[in-house]
């Protein structure tokens, strides 16, 4: 059904992806603004077809809490993209002091709203309200940054009913990743960073590739032996030169 399946911009944060040829050793830089202008194009075509064909386009509503400048960018690039794809987009803004429950009532007004099909609330949120709460108000079927407990669940076991969405970086990853035509069954795979929102869907997303997987931390020992023997690394740790 087009309300369960909604293409989205990509959210932040943006890991580092590198890959290296066993034959040669040298790392293949991948041209992610290319890749990124060919999906949106494919999007858009899609978009065209599904007015056509149902009457229908994709809503997507953003939330957005505060004024944190890098959280109004992101937010900013991703309404760019929804325009430029062909998108129903909602913007909600509200102020730094909205309280927990005037945010959840937001969140149920995009649910009962049918003409939109994917919720995202830009996160962080300040400091006095509960993120986990705010995001299990969202249901799987309208959760389009794939955070919520089912839709991770689906993603983590194998086999069973896919996810309705995946998180996005993660996905932006393994797009690339296929795009270049390289097979990566049975290759090493380094994740740094363990986080819900890029690490641990990376790993298990990259698990289902039939890679060997590794994941690093602020905790793992000789990070740099584990780099150094990656056939493909994805470096979503949010902190230069660890």
């Amino acid at each position: 059904a087009p309300e369960e399946r909604l293409p989205r911009p990509p959210p932040s944060p943006s890991p580092t992806l590198r890959m290296s040829s066993t034959t040669t050793d040298e790392a293949k830089i991948i041209d992610g603004k290319a890749v990124a202008k060919e999906i949106r194009a494919d999007i858009k075509k899609q978009v065209e077809e599904l007015k056509k064909e149902h009457d229908v386009l994709p809503g997507l509503a953003t939330i957005l809490v505060g004024d944190r400048t890098d959280s109004a960018m992101y937010v900013k690039f991703k309404k760019r993209a929804a325009k430029e794809v062909g998108f129903h987009s909602v913007d909600i803004k509200l102020p730094e002091t909205v309280t927990e429950e005037q945010l959840i009532a937001e969140v149920k007004k995009c649910i009962d709203d049918k003409a939109v099909h994917g919720i995202l609330v830009q996160l962080p949120l300040p400091k006095h309200i509960n993120e986990d709460k705010v995001l299990a108000s969202i249901p799987h079927h309208k959760d389009v940054d794939g955070f919520s407990a089912q839709n991770i669940g689906n993603l983590c076991l194998k086999g069973g009913e896919p996810p309705l969405a995946v998180p996005c970086t993660p996905a932006g990853c393994v797009e690339l990743i296929q795009r270049t035509g390289v097979d990566v069954k049975g290759k090493d795979a380094v994740v740094v960073g363990r986080s819900n929102i890029v690490g641990m869907p990376m790993a298990h997303l990259l698990r289902s590739m039939d890679c060997t997987v590794t994941v690093c931390h602020s905790r793992t020992k000789d990070i740099k032996a584990h780099v150094r023997r990656a056939d493909i690394l994805v470096a979503a740790i949010g902190s230069k030169a660890i």
